[in-house]
């Protein structure tokens, strides 16, 4: 039997995506089922493109392109006879109408009828010529919508972007100025109903799919590295999809660029509505008095005073409806409520009036969130927001989140984030949202094992029953005096519902090396103080602390309090400028940096990047070795760039294992991984023979791994006896002891 053309498209492209090149067969399957009114160049050109930009093989995808066009060409050849032979009777008839009628205006293929002038008589035209022209809307739009299906989504530029006139310009484009109860009485619950979404060169990640928030809830959104997460909240906020326009949004997914503006001004300028009304008023204002100026110095020109007073009264005018704006929207409260969330968001009020370039990454992903807090927006989009925030950081902010009386659309991998936040979870996966309302993640994880057990266990009846009817139908089919009740079986297998076997999770295993054992002591500072210079403030101040084969210790603490300072000191990245630090004459540190993608040559692929760094195996070698990190199949050998950021940090922790740590270094190793990834990463630290040193903000993975807590405050580290939940509960009390009082 010759192969399907849905068929021929999957053998030409084994390795790519199952996405793509599902979607790629059935979009052949579709030219072939409308093949008289297909463009086979344009749309095997469409297809060829497609697979390439998705990794299939060049040579496979020509071959695969000359077979389609060789099977069919003759298929449209001979529709298109056969469409003919019909439409030139069919033509005919019109022609003579035509002669006979006097046709003169616009027909079906163009030609000249007039529906008013049929055989010298006026005949009402049976057409709606409304309604015709609502069908034609409708099919341009079509039209328009599949042309916007394949156009790759750009970042949002919402909270970093190049210049504060970009920022400005986008905020007012996405948000219209909606004032006087331009949008009271409306609903603020948001359903945009069976729309599909792409993201680059056509590979489609949502399929009919409907996206339901109701306002006032906090939504978790969930699934794996790749599948679209990030493209959904971006289409969301440059209203892409159909969100209503009364629906304010804002968008938080990189730090804000830095400048020599305050961090207090920085936050009230996110409101860009008010800080243009402000400046509309300065500026008239300005005009205003120049004006009296002016009709004082004209007090002998009595025409040319009652010009200037028409121009003043209309500039008066202005003035009063910019006053009106403000005060609605409570501008004299702005500093205060800006203040107030810059010190639930752990901002001293010296800090306030820093420059945001004075602050470090951490600290200003945190003056993105108070920017998009204070502005208030209906529907508050929050991408990976704790990838680059501390334990201290995220605490407030779960805290703050936990009272924001509007939407939030949050993606994010850390558990212990989203148990505090989501008021529900949404799991993106297979094209499809699926729904856990009244849930947080541990609430979610539970009810769907249960779902998926339940689909299992329908799965496997059915197709147990639907192999005791065949195993009959089969006996029985020619049997003459079975052959009723065979009959009878036929049908009842041809009403089951066709049911899909239920999804497996995704598991990831991370391997590291077994590890010989080395004699104490492994690393030891004792009194170890490190400044950059002589006339800088020191950032560590006589630290006492040990790491030895069988530690487990996690290090918090706020961002810039020299955390991943201590790390280079302790590996001999940075030399201390007092005290002592010992190192085992043998010992071996894998050091995982907290930017560690920049090391990587993206160019390459990732066994190319081991055999020029870790020289001396075979391809094979590498390729075994990365396979122990989840990096398979042609994953290895393909150019990093094409990886995503989990993939990237799964080839990281790959090349640790290179060097046959005795000690492992992790700085912040939970960025960029999904849940499998993260789970993975928990049971190979736990199962690691050496020592571990670990500085990371996901709580779920410091409580599963550490089983020491030390604190760096202000240059002084300390072991916290007490679990990370006590170190949270103890940021929080020392948050109200200060007086720190949050208003939404």
């Amino acid at each position: 039997m010759a192969p399907t053309i849905s068929d021929q498209v999957r053998r030409a492209a084994p390795a790519v995506d199952s996405v793509v090149s599902e979607y790629c067969a059935g979009y052949m399957n579709h030219v072939e089922r409308t093949i008289t009114s297909a463009d086979l160049q344009t749309e095997i050109t469409f297809v060829r493109d497609l697979l390439l930009n998705a990794g299939a093989s060049a040579k496979a995808v020509s071959t695969l392109c000359e077979s389609l066009l060789s099977t069919l060409l003759p298929m449209q050849e001979e529709a298109s006879k056969q469409t003919n032979s019909g439409s030139k009777k069919l033509e005919q008839a019109l022609v003579i109408g035509a002669q006979r009628d006097g046709i003169s205006s616009v027909g079906l293929f163009g030609t000249p009828v007039d529906l008013d002038a049929v055989g010298g008589r006026k005949v009402d035209s049976k057409v709606d010529k409304k309604k015709l022209e609502k069908a034609e809307r409708k099919i341009q739009a079509k039209l328009e919508k599949r042309a916007m299906k394949f156009v790759e989504y750009e970042a949002s530029k919402l909270i970093a972007t190049q210049t504060p006139e970009d920022y400005d310009k986008f905020f007012m484009e996405v948000n219209p100025l909606l004032l006087g109860g331009a949008a009271q009485g409306k609903s603020k619950d948001i359903k945009i109903e069976n729309f599909d979404l792409y993201v680059g060169a056509g590979q489609r990640i949502l399929s009919d799919t409907t996206l339901t928030l109701a306002y006032g809830h906090r939504y978790g959104l969930i699934g794996q590295n790749g599948i679209g997460k990030s493209t959904l909240l971006r289409a969301l906020s440059r209203r892409e999809l159909a969100v209503p326009k009364h629906i304010t949004i804002l968008h938080v997914e990189q730090e804000v660029s830095g400048d020599d503006t305050p961090a207090l001004q920085s936050v009230l300028d996110a409101d860009v509505w008010r800080k243009h009304l402000l400046k509309d008023q300065e500026k008239i204002t300005a005009q205003l008095a120049e004006l009296d100026q002016r009709i004082q110095e004209l007090d002998d020109d009595e025409e040319a005073q009652r010009t200037l007073e028409v121009e003043r009264s209309e500039l008066d005018s202005t003035l009063t409806e910019i006053f009106g704006k403000l005060s609605e929207m409570e501008s004299d409260k702005a500093e205060s409520r800006a203040a107030s969330i810059l010190a639930g968001l752990g901002f001293s009020q010296s800090q306030q009036s820093n420059p945001t370039n004075s602050f470090s990454g951490g600290w200003r992903m945190r003056l993105a969130l108070a920017r998009a807090l204070f502005c208030k927006p209906d529907l508050l989009l929050l991408d990976e927001p704790s990838n680059m925030l501390d334990v201290p950081s995220i605490t407030y902010l779960s805290n703050y989140l936990q009272g924001y009386p509007s939407t939030v659309l949050v993606v994010s991998h850390d558990r212990a984030f989203l148990n505090e936040v989501a008021t529900d979870i949404i799991h993106q996966h297979s094209e499809r949202l699926d729904y856990y309302k009244n849930s947080n993640f541990d609430m979610f994880y539970s009810t769907r094992e249960e779902r998926r057990k339940n689909q299992k266990r329908e799965y496997e009846s059915q197709m147990a029953y639907r192999k005791h009817l065949q195993t009959f139908i089969d006996k029985f089919r020619y049997n003459a005096a079975k052959s009723s009740e065979a009959q009878s079986r036929i049908k009842k297998l041809e009403k089951l519902p066709i049911l899909e076997p239920p999804e497996e999770d995704q598991t990831l295993t991370f391997r590291f090396p077994e590890v010989e054992k080395l004699s104490p002591p492994i690393i030891q500072l004792e009194n170890v103080t490190f400044a950059y210079n002589a006339t800088s403030r020191t950032i560590l101040k006589k630290v006492d602390m040990s790491v030895q084969m069988d530690s487990r210790i996690a290090l918090v603490g706020a961002n810039g309090s020299g955390k991943t300072t201590l790390l280079k000191v302790l590996i001999g990245q940075a030399e201390p400028t007092g005290g002592m630090v010992q190192r085992n004459a043998r010992l071996r540190i894998g050091y995982f940096a907290q930017h560690h993608i920049d090391a990587l040559d993206l160019n390459l692929s990732a066994v190319g990047w081991m055999a020029k760094m870790w020289p001396g195996k075979s391809e094979e070698e590498y390729r075994r070795h990365l396979g122990a990190f989840g990096i398979t199949g042609t994953l290895g050998i393909q150019k990093m760039q094409l990886l995503s950021g989990g993939q990237k940090s799964r080839v990281a922790f790959a090349c640790l294992g290179l060097t046959n740590p005795h000690i492992l270094v992790l700085d912040e190793p939970s960025n960029h991984l999904d849940t499998a990834g993260l789970d993975a990463l928990a049971e190979a630290i736990n199962k690691f023979e050496g020592g571990i040193l670990m500085v990371s903000h996901d709580v779920t993975l410091i409580s599963r791994t550490a089983q020491q807590l030390w604190v760096c405050d202000d240059g002084n580290v300390e072991h916290f006896r007490g679990s990370i939940e006590d170190y949270k509960r103890d940021i929080l009390a020392k948050a109200d002891a200060a007086g720190v009082v949050q208003q939404h």
